[in-house]
C-alpha cells in the first residue's frame, strides 16, 4: 500500500504547516516574521522522529505557529528547494527571511535544541530583521572556474580515490559510508582491485539479503549503523554498477546483487497503476531488519511512497537495460521497456521532462518544467535504450537534448531549472553533478547520431568546471569518467545489424562498460562504413577492420585498444 499522493504526509504534528509557494512568503512579509522551513522525505526515519518528538510537543508547536510561518517541503517532490536550502541531511530545519535568504539552519532538533534555536532566531530577527539573511555560496558564485581539460583530471580523481580508500572496510571515506556507484564504475576500469573490494563491501553491508535492494547508507566507518530506507535512484544506479562489474569479471558475486535488486524494484517498488517505478520504501519497523527469515516474513511490510518521479525512473531503466544487455534477462528487459514507454508517453512533452507523474502527485510538484537532473538522467536512459533496444528512441533523445540546451543552457554550462519561483528559486544554480551527467549523456548521443554538435556542448560543459577539477571529491568521479571519454574518444562499436542479433549482443558484451554500441549503424550517415551484417570498432581516429562474427568483433576491439 502506498503512502499517498499528497505533497506532505499526515505527520500528526500540531504545527500548522503551509505549502511551499509565494503565498507563504507574502504572509511572512505581511506579518513581519521569519519562515521556518522543514525539509523532509517520506523515507526519512529521523524526519518522522522529529515530528513525533519535537513538532508534536504542544509548547514548541505553539511557539512555531505564533512566531513563524511554518512551511513543510518534501525534498523528492521539490528538488530545487532541497538543493538551495539543504543543511547537510534530512530533516533540515531552516529559518528564512521573507525574501528567501537564510537566517540560520540545523538538522534534527530535539525538544531542548529546538527551544534554544527558536529563541535565538527570534532574538536575531528582532535585532537585525532581514539584514541577518544570507544567500548560500553556490547561489552567490554564479560562474564556475573554467579551465583546460587534460589527462590530469583522470589522474587526480584516481589519486583522490586512492587517498580516501578504506583499506580495512572497503569503500571510500570514513563516515558516513555511501555506496558511491559513480566512483565504483570509475575505479572499475582504472584500479580494479580497489573497485572490487569496494563492490564487495557494498554488497556485504548494504544489500538486503531477505527482500533485495540496497539500503541507502551506513553511519559508521565499518558499515554499521545501517539506514534502512531504500531509494529508487540509488538502487537503479547500483544495478548498473554491479552489472558492469559482472561484465568485466564474469563472476556471479556481482551479478546476483543486481538480480536481487531488480527483483525488489519490479515487485515492491513497481507501481502497476501507471507502469513505472515508485520512489522509495522507508525503514518501517527498524527491528524487523534484524529478524530471521521466518519472523521477518510475518513482520509488517513497510509502506511504499508511490509517487513516480522521472529522474529516478530513468536511472532504474538504464540499470535494468544494462543488466539485460549482459545477461539476456527477460524480466529486466520487460520492466525496463514498460517504464520506458511510460516515460516517453506520459512524462516527456517536446523534449521537456515532467518531474512527477501527474496521477501520483496531488499538488503542483509534478508541473511540467525542465529540471536539469531529470533532463540529464532521461537522456542517459534514452541513449542506453537506443543502444540496447531500439535506435528509434533517438528521436526522443535528441528532443530532450535540444530542449535542455535551448532552455537551461546559460553560457557554457547549465542551470538547474527556470529562474522563477518563491524564495531563492529565482537565483541560478549550476549543479556540478547534473552538468556532468548531461555532458556524459551528450557524448553517447553524439556517438549514436553522428552529430558532433552534442560532443561540442559536452566539451564546453566540462571545460566550464575544469578550473576546480583538482578539488572535486570522489562523489563527482563521473566528471573524470566523462573527461576521459571526451579526450580519448569513447570506444564505439558500430553494428550494421538489428538489435538482438548475435553480432549486436556480442557488441554489448565487449568488456568496456564505457563503450557505445550503435545498432543499425548503416542507417547513420556519419557512422563508419559498414555493410549489413558486419561491425566496425572506432576510438578517436582509430578504426578496426570489418568484423562479421562475434569472434572477429572481439579481435577488432582488441586491435583498437592495443
Amino acid at each position: 500500500m502506498g503512502i499517498g499522493m499528497g505533497s506532505d504526509r499526515d505527520d500528526g504534528t500540531r504545527v500548522e504547516w503551509r505549502e511551499w509557494g509565494q503565498e507563504a512568503f507574502d504572509e511572512a512579509a505581511e506579518a513581519g516574521c521569519p519562515i521556518l522551513l522543514s525539509l523532509t522525505a517520506t523515507w526519512c526515519d529521523h524526519c518522522h522522529e522529529m515530528d513525533e518528538e519535537t513538532y508534536a510537543e504542544p509548547r514548541i508547536a505553539a511557539n512555531v505557529n505564533d512566531s513563524f510561518v511554518p512551511v513543510r517541503v518534501d525534498v523528492d517532490r521539490r528538488p530545487r528547494v532541497r538543493d538551495r536550502y539543504n543543511m547537510g541531511g534530512f530533516p533540515s530545519t531552516v529559518f528564512l527571511a521573507p525574501d528567501g535568504s537564510v537566517l540560520t539552519g540545523a538538522g534534527y532538533l530535539g525538544h531542548d535544541g529546538m527551544r534554544q534555536v527558536l529563541d535565538s532566531v527570534r532574538t536575531m530577527w528582532d535585532t537585525k530583521g532581514s539584514g541577518a539573511g544570507r544567500v548560500p555560496r553556490p547561489l552567490r558564485e554564479d560562474n564556475p572556474p573554467a579551465g583546460e581539460l587534460t589527462s590530469a583530471v583522470e589522474s587526480a580523481m584516481l589519486g583522490q580515490l586512492s587517498e580516501v580508500y578504506d583499506q580495512t572496510a572497503g569503500g571510500w571515506g570514513q563516515q558516513p559510508k555511501f555506496p558511491l556507484p559513480d566512483a565504483l564504475e570509475f575505479a572499475l576500469k582504472r584500479d580494479r582491485e580497489m573497485a572490487l573490494r569496494s563492490f564487495d563491501a557494498v554488497s556485504a553491508n548494504l544489500l538486503d539479503e531477505y527482500d533485495g535492494g540496497f539500503y541507502r547508507f551506513a553511519t559508521d566507518s565499518d558499515w554499521s549503523g545501517l539506514q534502512h530506507e531504500k531509494l529508487l535512484d540509488s538502487n537503479g544506479a547500483l544495478v548498473r554498477a554491479f552489472a558492469n562489474a559482472y561484465l568485466l569479471t564474469g563472476k556471479d558475486e556481482y551479478r546476483e546483487p543486481a538480480a536481487r535488486t531488480i527483483e525488489f524494484l519490479t515487485t515492491t517498488l513497481w507501481n502497476d497503476a501507471v507502469d513505472a517505478f515508485a520512489n522509495s520504501q522507508p525503514p518501517g519497523e527498524t527491528d524487523a531488519h534484524s529478524l530471521d527469515a521466518t519472523d521477518r516474513e510475518a513482520a509488517a511490510e513497510p509502506p511504499v511512497d508511490d509517487i513516480v518521479l522521472a529522474g529516478p525512473n530513468a536511472l532504474a531503466i538504464e540499470g535494468l537495460l544494462t543488466y539485460a544487455a549482459y545477461t539476456d534477462d527477460e524480466r529486466a528487459r520487460r520492466y525496463a521497456t514498460r517504464a520506458l514507454e511510460t516515460l516517453q508517453t506520459e512524462l516527456i512533452d517536446e523534449g521537456v521532462v515532467t518531474h512527477a507523474h501527474p496521477d501520483t502527485v496531488a499538488d503542483d510538484a509534478g508541473a511540467t518544467a525542465p529540471l536539469l537532473a531529470n533532463q540529464a538522467r532521461t537522456l542517459s536512459a534514452l541513449t542506453t535504450a537506443a543502444s540496447v533496444l531500439d535506435p528509434a528512441v533517438l528521436s526522443t533523445a535528441t528532443a530532450v537534448a535540444d530542449a535542455t540546451i535551448d532552455q537551461l543552457r546559460d553560457g557554457d554550462s547549465f542551470v538547474d531549472g527556470p529562474a522563477a519561483g518563491a524564495g531563492l528559486l529565482d537565483q541560478p544554480l549550476r549543479p556540478l553533478d547534473s552538468n556532468v551527467a548531461l555532458a556524459d549523456a551528450l557524448l553517447d548521443l553524439a556517438a549514436l547520431t553522428g552529430d558532433d554538435a552534442y560532443r561540442t556542448v559536452a566539451r564546453e560543459v566540462l571545460e566550464s568546471f575544469a578550473g576546480a577539477s583538482d578539488r572535486f571529491g570522489v562523489q563527482i568521479a563521473q566528471y573524470a569518467t566523462a573527461t576521459s571519454r571526451l579526450l580519448e574518444g569513447p570506444l564505439v562499436i558500430a553494428v550494421a545489424d538489428e538489435p538482438g542479433t548475435d553480432l549486436h549482443r556480442a557488441a554489448l558484451r565487449m568488456a568496456d562498460h564505457e563503450k557505445v554500441v550503435v545498432p543499425g549503424a548503416d542507417a547513420v550517415e556519419s557512422a563508419p562504413e559498414v555493410e549489413p551484417g558486419t561491425a566496425r570498432v572506432l576510438r578517436g581516429d582509430r578504426s578496426s577492420t570489418v568484423a562479421e562474427t562475434p569472434t572477429e568483433l572481439s579481435e577488432a576491439v582488441q586491435s583498437v585498444l592495443d
